[in-house]
């Protein structure tokens, strides 16, 4: 391991994975010895047209020689900005219309928290247990994990939490209730998906308090699961709808999108509700316009219930307790986290990429760029029930 990246380079646990890059394409991330990596975890779902996907690589070069930053956000009219958030109007459900660009995932639950306490006058904010929405103060103050809270207190007061999937809970929702935030499919925790009905529920509830549904779609969005976002499977549509990750093929971004009512209570008492220098940047608006393009021109989104059917034929062993999630956001739920732990490491001696979920220990996360081929798919799930044919010896 490069002894500068763990001098000089903050670093976010005591074990880093270490691999040292010297350049990605399409499913492979390649070593600085020239060794090939089956990539199936696509940067933690930010990749999902691949590594250095050819139409995006263009539109960032194309960019890169028009203009960079210019202006802070929202002053002056880029073309790549207006472009891409006119078609994700066009993609999205009525009232979705206007969209708030910023730089991560995270910032984007910031701003949509700031939203809702903005347009309802309210501050209680409801969030699920286990769910994780961002690591900055407000976000990680929607986590019930307290270990991860506690040395980081006093966080954002008046949140509560109810149970996801529990119809039962939804009584917690009041008046006061400025809104719920809820991950469409919940992540960290092993990719569990909502049922029967659970976010119609939700929403219900909702309108009939006068509280805002957000929806976290960081890592399902942009079409992950089979539609451009996961809300489209269950008949919902999100008062304020939060997206990053994959948004720009792998560059930093994040957006949070709601109707034009909504969206404009930031612009006034106070005006400046929401302030970002770089959000909206016009390399990685045009990045992300690219993305968007190749997924609706394209079969890729589609394709992804058809790759996870592969996955689900393919990935059967006894090490195996069950496989969770939809489309390319699976996770393989072991036996036991030390079985996950030597999994994820074994394959990566192997040229696999692997990785953890957040608070599921059992859990190997595979989600790979939605470019992957049948044949890398087969590849890779022949590395892992080699490896797990190893470990049951």
């Amino acid at each position: 391991m490069d002894k500068d990246f763990l001098k000089y380079q903050a670093q976010t646990t005591s074990t880093p994975l270490g691999l040292e890059v010297s350049h990605a394409k399409g499913s492979y991330i390649y070593d600085s010895k020239g060794k090939a990596h089956l990539d199936f975890v696509a940067g933690v779902s930010a990749c999902g047209l691949g590594h250095c996907h050819p139409r995006v690589v263009k539109a960032i070069k194309e960019q890169s020689e028009r203009y960079l930053h210019v202006m802070v956000y929202g002053e002056y009219a880029q073309e790549p900005g207006i472009g891409l958030t006119k078609k994700l109007a066009a993609s999205l459900p009525d009232p979705l219309e206007m969209t708030y660009l910023v730089n991560s995932g995270t910032e984007a639950m910031e701003g949509a928290i700031k939203l809702a306490r903005r347009f309802t006058g309210r501050s209680e904010i409801i969030a699920a247990r286990n769910a994780y929405h961002g690591n900055t103060m407000g976000s990680l103050s929607l986590m019930s994990f307290e270990e991860r809270k506690a040395p980081f207190r006093p966080l954002l007061p008046d949140v509560s939490f109810i149970d996801f999937n529990v119809v039962e809970d939804l009584d917690k929702i009041s008046k006061r209730t400025a809104a719920v935030v809820l991950e469409t499919i919940q992540g960290g925790a092993g990719f569990i998906l909502p049922e029967n009905n659970y976010l119609l529920e939700v929403q219900r509830k909702c309108q009939e308090m006068g509280t805002l549904l957000i929806l976290d779609e960081i890592q399902p969005g942009f079409g992950r699961t089979g539609k451009l976002f996961a809300f489209e499977h269950y008949n919902i549509v999100p008062d304020i709808l939060v997206m990053g990750k994959s948004m720009a093929s792998g560059l930093p971004v994040g957006a949070f999108t709601a109707s034009r009512d909504i969206m404009l209570s930031l612009s006034q008492n106070p005006i400046l509700g929401h302030i970002t220098t770089f959000g909206g940047n016009a390399l990685i608006a045009a990045a992300a316009l690219a993305t968007l393009e190749v997924l609706q021109e394209s079969d890729l989104i589609a394709s992804t219930l058809e790759k996870e059917e592969q996955f689900r034929q393919r990935l059967h062993h006894p090490l195996i307790d069950e496989i969770r999630g939809k489309g390319l956001m699976l996770a393989m739920i072991m036996r036991d986290a030390e079985t996950a732990n030597r999994l994820v490491t074994a394959c990566a001696s192997k040229g696999l990429v692997l990785f953890w979920l957040l608070f599921e220990q059992r859990a190997v996360r595979i989600s790979p760029p939605l470019t992957i081929s049948s044949e890398e798919i087969d590849k890779g799930c022949d590395i892992i029930l080699e490896v797990l044919a190893e470990l049951q010896q």
